[in-house]
């Protein structure tokens, strides 16, 4: 067994239209926060967990990227990209990488902003007997637009509810796509060189195929920049820690 987790996908070629016009010449994972780029936040975080070898999947101004990061050795880590020709949704753009992802491996969308602590959100995944993935699960001031799950007693999902939602179920825990653990045997349910979507289609795929996927809940903060009032909540955060 894995004792520590070395890969991390970062999930970066979205259009960050609903943060336009800051997003017509930088890519959303490139909006500075704090004085640098909201993706060598997640780098240096990663690193800071043992994390040595990134995989970032780009579309977006993808130049602008790859210009600020390289091969990523002047960051102390291994950096590979994959530029898509067309968008590949959040599941496509981890199945570009398959055959280099090994064991266990990390994914964070690239556009969330997150303090969570990797050390204890592993050790929790390696309680879990037969576990294919985690992700965070938790509470969160906006369930309407948030991907939710059904979850029982032991933190295993049964059921997805994708947002959004009219209605909220009766009960639920948020699925935060902060973070992701998955297990390389989740690529097989990826279909090659198509649009897939973790929360709309993997995961009820995997759950109704009797996987083992599980919500690693905390109250680290988490916050997507998905909007400019979410992007300025983040800047404020920011602002208190230094």
């Amino acid at each position: 067994m894995q004792s520590k987790i070395t890969q991390a996908v970062l999930l970066s070629a979205g259009f960050g239209t609903r943060l336009r016009p800051l997003t017509d010449t930088t890519p959303k994972a490139m909006l500075p926060l704090g004085g640098k780029p909201l993706l060598l936040w997640h780098i240096e975080r990663l690193k800071s967990y043992a994390v040595s070898e990134f995989f970032i999947n780009l579309f977006h101004l993808p130049e602008t990227i790859r210009d600020y990061f390289g091969d990523g050795s002047k960051f102390g880590v291994k950096i590979n990209y994959y530029i898509e020709t067309e968008i590949r949704g959040t599941a496509g753009g981890i199945r570009e990488f398959a055959g280099k992802l090994r064991g266990d491996f990390f994914v964070c969308y690239g556009d969330v902003f997150n303090q969570v602590d990797f050390k204890k959100m592993t050790e929790y995944f390696y309680s879990k007997p037969e576990i294919i993935g985690m992700t965070v699960a938790g509470e969160t001031d906006h369930p309407e637009d948030s991907d939710l799950a059904e979850v029982a007693a032991d933190g295993q999902f049964t059921k997805i509810y994708p947002k959004p939602h009219k209605d909220l179920p009766a009960t639920y825990k948020a699925m935060n796509a902060a973070a992701f653990i998955f297990n390389e045997r989740i690529l097989k349910y990826i279909p090659a060189n198509a649009y897939y979507e973790i929360d709309h289609e993997l995961l009820p795929d995997i759950i109704l195929k009797g996987e083992k996927f599980y919500g690693y809940e905390t109250k680290d903060y988490i916050k997507d920049i998905g909007t400019l009032e979410r992007y300025k909540q983040v800047e404020e955060y920011i602002s208190k820690l230094q």
